[in-house]
């Protein structure tokens, strides 16, 4: 469970830029591509803010989805998953969005 790792650096970096205030709310944007399961996520977060100023806050997962030029028709397209063939049927794709993994806002309180 990757996901526990992944959160437990954003929590640590979310304490830290809090400075002993008390987090109400952190939204990150985790890309339909980076194999991060949203609920996992959600558990982790709950399990790696105990005892500290983010205990108690909200979790918000912007998931965006995974996207693509190819360099074959120059079309741009969605992808489902890892895949990574246009519907022209080139594999010389190259991936616009959906692998990130980013610490958006947090509200303090």
């Amino acid at each position: 469970m990757h996901e526990l790792s992944i959160t437990q650096s954003i929590v640590d970096a979310v304490c830290e830029r809090a400075a002993g205030r008390p987090v109400r709310t952190v939204s990150v944007r985790v890309g339909m591509l980076t194999a991060v399961v949203p609920d996992s996520m959600r558990f982790c977060f709950d399990l790696t803010t105990a005892g500290t100023v983010a205990e108690g806050a909200a979790l918000e997962i912007e998931q965006p989805p995974g996207t693509a030029h190819c360099m074959a028709c120059s079309e741009d397209f969605t992808l489902a998953d890892l895949v990574l063939l246009c519907p022209c049927g080139s594999a010389d794709v190259r991936i616009t969005s959906g692998q990130e993994l980013q610490i958006i806002s947090m509200r303090v309180g």
